[in-house]
């Protein structure tokens, strides 16, 4: 089976894989080491928000990138608020030549027209099949879908990359990535054989050398496994998934004990501040640090490239495996 996708040949990529955006982690060294590993990275706009840090920002990966592909991820309020500069933050991106973007967190309609003027290829990110189709009505270019088993932020229904991924083949018709637990070579076959185009995968590189994180964070990850993990902030439905520690179990039982404590109630915990120090200190026992179902596959700090090297030979695996499977049968 090829590996040679929608995705792949529209980027030139060596494996069909994206690298979403990462709060406070998705910088330039980051995208840097996707571009030169052959997968394609987003910076994270929200981590720069001066527009002059992300103007700079952008100007150093593609000084890092050296002409290889890298994106901006833009994440976007569920609702429009007073002041918000979404629209200059596009301009901005368009400025700075960069021209694809991954959009996530609320509908980019009112966006498209301004977008498709400046020829940004537009992957919206999703939590399931049914944002998607609205995506794709909408006039988005791909959409990534990622299932209940991401890390960070999974939505309010819940369906399982697999469940999201075959939904998916029966009714879009614009290329779609998958995403949500994936963390093996053997998950990106079968995510082609499925029909996708390629994957999202967010905590699976978080053990990579390049990540501008402590060690000692990375080591928890590694020390992790995928039953260390905790859904919390239903009750503000704005349900994340995240490492188990000290503070998702005092949110679980503030939530348990006022179901209507609202977001204000659980900000000086949740705030994304507090997960920063993680980043910075390795203490991993504070904070909402967004985490995944992959956390069983991260088993070592190690170069990007060879993190991207062992998902190849685990996808050429399993492609052997789909093929003496058909000739078995023939």
């Amino acid at each position: 089976m090829s590996l040679t996708t929608p995705l792949s040949q529209k980027f030139g990529l060596r494996m069909p894989i994206l690298a979403g955006g990462l709060m406070w982690l998705a910088d330039a060294e980051y995208v840097a080491a996707c571009a030169h590993a052959g997968i394609m990275g987003f910076v994270t706009a929200a981590s720069f928000p001066d527009p002059a840090d992300l103007r700079a920002e952008i100007a150093k990966a593609h000084r890092l990138c050296g002409g290889k592909p890298f994106g901006v991820n833009v994440s976007m309020l569920p609702k429009l608020v007073p002041g918000e500069q979404t629209a200059d933050i596009f301009k901005l991106i368009a400025q700075t030549g960069v021209d694809v973007v991954e959009t996530s967190g609320r509908n980019p309609e009112e966006y498209m027209a301004q977008l498709k003027a400046q020829g940004t290829f537009v992957i919206h990110k999703v939590p399931s099949v049914r944002f998607a189709m609205k995506a794709q009505s909408i006039g988005v270019d791909m959409v990534a879908i990622v299932g209940a088993e991401c890390g960070g932020h999974p939505g309010l229904d819940l369906i399982g990359t697999m469940v999201n991924n075959a939904l998916a083949l029966e009714r879009l018709d614009i290329p779609f990535v998958i995403g949500g637990g994936i963390g093996h070579g053997a998950q990106i076959a079968a995510a082609i054989a499925m029909g996708a185009s390629g994957v999202v995968m967010g905590t699976r590189l978080l053990v990579a050398e390049e990540l501008n994180a402590h060690h000692g964070y990375k080591q928890a990850l590694v020390d992790a496994s995928e039953r260390d993990t905790v859904l919390t902030m239903q009750s503000v439905r704005n349900t994340i998934r995240t490492l188990k520690n000290d503070t998702t179990t005092l949110v679980a039982q503030m939530e348990a004990e006022n179901p209507e404590i609202g977001f204000e109630g659980l900000r000086p915990h949740v705030a994304g501040v507090i997960g920063r120090k993680a980043y910075e200190t390795g203490d991993v026992s504070k904070g909402m640090l967004s985490a995944g179902h992959a956390l069983g596959l991260t088993d070592r700090i190690e170069p990007m490239a060879d993190i991207v090297t062992r998902l190849e030979m685990q996808a050429d695996v399993a492609a052997l495996r789909l093929r003496g499977a058909s000739d078995a049968h023939s």
